[in-house]
């Protein structure tokens, strides 16, 4: 990596809908056992945080899809969204 600005991708990969997601289920169950009530469906999903060598939001978008696409993502059953932030200097 060079010295300079980098941006920081979080990426939230989930389930798509109609998907089903059996964690999520045991974690409702567990939920409702341990008494706790008014809890809709619950999904699980993944974080994954990647510090990327780019100074705009449009390379670094570039290069998560590419990522997602190759790697982090099942498109089949999965789909995913993307939070940039520029991290500042970095030396």
């Amino acid at each position: 990596m060079r010295n300079g600005e980098y941006m920081k991708a979080i990426v939230t990969v989930m389930l798509k809908n109609g998907v089903l997601d059996p964690q999520g289920k045991a974690v409702e169950g567990a939920l409702a056992g341990l008494g706790f009530s008014g809890i809709g469906s619950v999904r699980i999903g993944k974080c994954i945080e990647l510090n990327l060598d780019a100074t705009n939001n449009k390379d670094a978008r570039a290069q998560v899809d590419a990522i997602c696409k190759a790697l982090l993502v099942n498109p089949v059953i999965e789909s995913y969204a993307v939070d940039l932030k520029p991290t500042g200097k970095v030396g």
